[in-house]
């Protein structure tokens, strides 16, 4: 059995940093299969600070970091104020063990006690495993609500009342 911590951290912490790098590498690469250049934006930090936004790093059961992802407030949406979740990522080895529903029910979790109505994302089509998550955590398909050049598809999932 595997024990597995959810902490909060910087987004330009070393250890948050470093699970990006691997997130971004990790898309450039499933990009150059496809012959699409992958563009990587590291985050501004102040956008992952509360009320604005949370990053949370996971910890396996060593201590050691092993995954990361976010929330973002973005502008309002119909059903009223709406986060996002960003940079969702396990490293490989750590994957099949719910350690991402985990991470995404806790960034839901935040998003609500934040005030969020609506929780949003995008993704590309070739992450099928993340797809599946999703659809199974209550995300449904939308039509695309920014301009991110590296996604395909676009999800949302309501919190709460309208307004």
């Amino acid at each position: 059995m595997f024990v597995v911590a959810l902490r909060e951290a910087p987004v330009d912490a070393p250890d948050a940093r470093a699970l990006l790098t691997a997130y971004f590498h990790s898309r450039e690469l499933g990009f150059a299969h496809q012959n699409v250049v992958y563009t990587t934006r590291f985050p501004e930090p102040s956008i992952f600070v509360p009320p604005a936004g949370v990053f949370l790093v996971v910890d396996d059961d060593e201590g050691l970091p092993v995954g990361c992802g976010g929330i973002r407030l973005i502008e309002p949406g119909p059903r009223g104020i709406r986060y996002e979740v960003k940079h969702l990522y396990l490293a490989p080895e750590t994957r099949g063990r719910g350690w991402g529903r985990m991470l995404l029910d806790e960034l839901e979790a935040r998003a609500r006690a934040l005030g969020a109505k609506e929780l949003v994302l995008d993704t590309h089509h070739s992450l099928e495993a993340a797809g599946a998550l999703y659809a199974s955590s209550g995300f449904v398909g939308i039509e695309p609500y920014n301009d991110n050049a590296n996604a395909t598809r676009w999800y949302s999932k309501p919190l709460g009342q309208t307004g």
